[in-house]
């Protein structure tokens, strides 16, 4: 519509009109050019550039650190959604003081999560120098298509046996609770109660 009316010859509106009709084409203009994304302006740009400054180039700076500390990295959420507490979290809420545990269930909570988070390193370790070396056989150049599968593959191996410790712990610690410190739990994780989101009320 305002280009309908831009276009046409002065003569047939009045000034006044033109003057509105152009200025609104104008403005419009601008909403759109503002509001376009960074992205949909420079479509060709790589969203993993930053990853090139990275020690290996395949994972993000934060992938890296989580399984050089042995972190979830959210490999549990299946257990964590669904009613068995990861030990992390427990413990975390007994230091705010917003979960109780008696003494035994401390002790051997505290020992479920030290056990997984010395596995976990253990196993983060082998993964990024499983990473590392495959990302080397790309930037040599010697990569081929049997030696990729065999890489990729024991990358796969290992990440599957990490997530299993996660899950497992998470397991092995619904076992050490009661179905009443479950329940506060998850109204203290949100997915409960007063704390849970309008999305989280079915976990």
């Amino acid at each position: 519509m305002f280009l309908f009316y831009f276009f046409m010859k002065p003569r047939y509106l009045s000034l006044r009109l033109h003057t509105v009709m152009l200025a609104g084409f104008v403005a419009l203009a601008l909403v759109v050019f503002v509001t376009t994304p960074l992205s949909a302006q420079q479509p060709l740009i790589s969203p993993y550039r930053e990853q090139l400054a990275s020690e290996i180039r395949g994972l993000t700076t934060k992938e890296i650190e989580d399984l050089r500390e042995g972190r979830g990295m959210a490999l549990a959420r299946a257990a964590e959604l669904n009613g068995y507490p990861g030990p992390r979290h427990v413990l975390d809420g007994v230091e705010a003081g917003e979960f109780h545990l008696a003494p035994e269930q401390l002790a051997a909570v505290q020992r479920l999560f030290q056990e997984m988070s010395t596995e976990a390193q253990r196993l983060g370790s082998a993964i990024l120098k499983e990473e590392q070396a495959l990302e080397a056989e790309f930037r040599a150049r010697r990569i081929d298509a049997p030696n990729l599968r065999e890489r990729v593959a024991r990358i796969a191996t290992l990440q599957s046996e990490l997530r299993v410790i996660h899950l497992r712990t998470h397991l092995e610690t619904r076992a050490l609770l009661t179905d009443h410190q479950v329940e506060q739990y998850n109204e203290m994780r949100g997915y409960t109660g007063s704390r849970a989101g309008p999305d989280q009320h079915n976990h």
